[in-house]
C-alpha cells in the first residue's frame, strides 16, 4: 500500500494555498489535470457592472472587425491576424478534458464572423430594441458556434484582464520558485497600428507554462443566457405575440415554402434560420427578453459553478484521494488492457463496496452527464506514465478514451444506462473505435442509478446476445443503505 499523501489534483494542491484563499479572490479551483467543463458567458460580463468595461471592451472589437468587413478587401493573411485565435489552453476550462489542449477558433469561425458582421449585422452596434449590444447575436444566426467556441473567443478579447487577474493574486500568493516572468502574445488591441500586442507578466507555472485563473462569477455550465436553443424553441411564441400581422403572414408563408408536410426538427430550424436572416430585428426582440431577465443569468450561473465546484473538486477530488490511500489503484503495470482493467474495477468496488457512490448525487439527484464521469476518470490517472487521451477520433468518430503505451491500446467507452442510443452504441460503436484506432482491447462501462436503469440495460445486453461479455462492466451507483442501518 502506498504511504498516505496529498495527490495534486487542483490549483491549490500544486501551488500550496488553502481553498480558502481563491474562494475569498474570487476565483476558481481549476484542474491541472483535466480540463473542466466550464465557460465564460458574455452576458455575465454585460450584466454586472464590475465588468460592463470587459463587455465594452468585447463589442468594441466586433466594431471594428465590422468596419473592417464592409470597407476593407480582407486576404487571408489579414483575415488569421484579426479574425482567428487559439484557444486561451492555460485557463483550463472547456471541453478537452485530457490535459488542456483544445483546438481554437480557426477557419470556419473566422469566415463565419466576417460574412455575419458584413452583411446580417452591418448593423451591428445600432440596436435600438435591446439594452446594449451583444457578441452572442453570431451564435444565434450561426450554426456551428456555440458556448465553448463564444466562450473561447471572449477569453481571448479579455485575456489582459485575466493576466492582470492572475498576477495580482500571483504577487500576494504564490511562492517565488512556482511563479515566472511570462512573455505573453496577443494580449491587447491597437486600434491604431490595427494589430494585437505582447505583455509581461508574473505568472504561476505548471509544467514550464502559465496557468490562469478566471472569476467564478462570470463562468457557467450550460448554455450561454442568450443561446441558440433557446431562441430555436421560443420563436414561435415570440412570432405569435407580435403585434405585427404582416411578419406573422409572411412567417406562415414561408414555412408553406421551405417545409414538407413530413418535415424534421432540423428542416425547421433551417426555416427558422432563413426566415430570421429576413428579419434579423427578431433576434433584437429576444434578446430583449434576456436582458429584462438578466439577473436570472446571475443565479443560474451562482447555482452551476457551485454545483460544479461540489461534484468536481469536493467529491471527485475526495474519491481520488481515497483510492489512492486505500486501494491499489495507482500501482502501475506495463499492458494497457491490464492496467485499465484493473482501474475499471478498483472504481467499481469503491463505488458499489466502499461507499464512494454518493460522488455521484447531489441532493439526492444523480449525475445525468456522461461528461463528468470523463471528467472524473483523467482525475484518477494521475501521473500516470500511460497516454490517456479523451474523445480521440481515429475516423470513425470520437471514443471516450484511449489508453496507449507505445503500440499497446486500449479503448474505454462510459455511458449512463438512460442514454437513449445505448443499444447501437452497444452494438456497433467500440468495434468500429477499435478498428479505426488499431486498438486491440476495449471496455464499455455502464453506471446505472436505479433498478429501472438495471432492467433496462440487461434487457438490451440479452437482446444483443452480451450479457456475459467480459468486456462490458457494469456499475451500481444506485443509493445503498449504510452498513449500520442494515436489520
Amino acid at each position: 500500500m502506498q504511504q498516505k499523501t496529498s495527490l495534486k489534483l487542483y490549483f491549490s494542491d500544486y501551488f500550496d494555498l488553502s481553498k480558502n484563499a481563491l474562494d475569498k479572490y474570487g476565483a476558481y479551483n481549476i484542474s491541472l489535470m483535466s480540463d473542466l467543463p466550464l465557460f465564460i458567458d458574455p452576458f455575465l460580463l454585460f450584466q454586472n457592472p464590475k465588468y460592463q468595461v470587459l463587455h465594452n471592451l468585447i463589442i468594441d472589437y466586433l466594431k471594428y472587425l465590422r468596419d473592417v468587413s464592409i470597407y476593407q478587401s480582407i486576404n487571408q493573411g489579414r483575415l488569421k491576424s484579426l479574425f482567428y485565435f487559439s484557444e486561451v489552453e492555460q485557463t483550463y476550462f472547456g471541453f478537452t478534458f485530457m490535459g488542456n489542449k483544445g483546438h481554437g477558433l480557426g477557419q470556419k469561425f473566422a469566415r463565419s464572423l466576417n460574412l455575419n458582421l458584413s452583411k446580417i449585422f452591418s448593423s451591428f452596434g445600432k440596436e435600438t430594441i435591446t439594452k446594449g449590444i451583444h457578441l452572442e447575436k453570431l451564435c444565434l444566426i450561426s450554426n456551428g458556434v456555440g458556448r465553448d467556441t463564444i466562450s473561447d473567443f471572449v477569453t481571448n478579447l479579455i485575456k489582459e484582464y485575466l493576466l492582470r487577474y492572475t498576477e495580482a493574486f500571483t504577487l500576494d500568493n504564490i511562492r517565488s520558485e512556482h511563479r515566472a516572468t511570462v512573455a505573453v502574445e496577443r494580449v491587447k488591441f491597437d486600434r491604431n497600428l490595427g494589430v494585437w500586442t505582447p505583455g509581461k507578466f508574473i505568472l504561476p507555472i505548471y509544467r514550464n507554462d502559465y496557468v490562469l485563473l478566471t472569476p467564478k462569477d462570470i463562468l457557467t455550465r450550460e448554455d450561454t443566457w442568450i443561446n441558440r436553443n433557446d431562441y430555436y424553441t421560443d420563436f414561435f411564441s415570440m412570432v405569435g405575440a407580435s403585434p405585427n400581422d404582416q411578419l406573422r403572414a409572411d412567417f406562415d408563408d414561408y414555412l408553406k415554402r421551405a417545409l414538407t408536410k413530413e418535415y424534421t426538427w432540423k428542416e425547421m430550424q433551417d426555416a427558422i434560420e432563413g426566415f430570421t436572416r429576413l428579419h434579423p430585428e427578431l433576434i433584437d426582440h429576444f434578446i430583449k427578453v434576456k436582458e429584462d431577465n438578466g439577473e436570472k443569468a446571475i443565479k443560474r450561473s451562482a447555482l452551476y459553478v457551485s454545483e460544479s465546484e461540489l461534484l468536481f473538486i469536493d467529491q471527485f477530488g475526495s474519491f481520488a484521494q481515497f483510492l489512492f490511500n486505500n486501494t491499489l489503484f495507482y500501482t502501475i503495470g506495463f499492458r494497457t488492457k491490464d492496467e485499465t482493467h484493473k482501474r475499471i474495477m478498483f472504481l467499481k468496488d469503491a463505488i458499489e463496496n466502499k461507499g464512494c457512490w454518493t460522488i455521484f448525487y447531489n441532493k439526492d439527484r444523480p449525475i445525468t452527464r456522461e461528461e463528468d464521469i470523463h471528467v472524473l476518470f483523467k482525475l484518477i490517472w494521475y501521473e500516470t506514465p500511460f497516454d490517456v487521451s479523451h474523445e480521440v477520433n481515429d475516423g470513425r468518430g470520437p471514443a471516450d478514451f484511449k489508453v496507449s503505451y507505445g503500440r499497446d491500446k486500449t479503448l474505454v467507452e462510459f455511458k449512463l444506462a438512460s442514454n437513449t442510443h445505448l443499444r447501437d452504441n452497444l452494438e456497433n460503436q467500440l468495434e468500429l473505435y477499435k478498428k479505426a484506432s488499431d486498438a486491440e482491447y476495449g471496455f464499455k462501462v455502464i453506471f446505472y442509478f436505479s433498478p429501472e436503469d438495471l432492467k433496462r440495460v440487461n434487457t438490451i445486453l440479452s437482446e444483443l446476445n452480451m450479457l456475459n461479455d467480459p468486456n462490458i462492466i457494469l456499475v451500481d451507483a444506485t443509493k445503498k443503505i449504510p452498513a449500520s442501518q442494515v436489520k
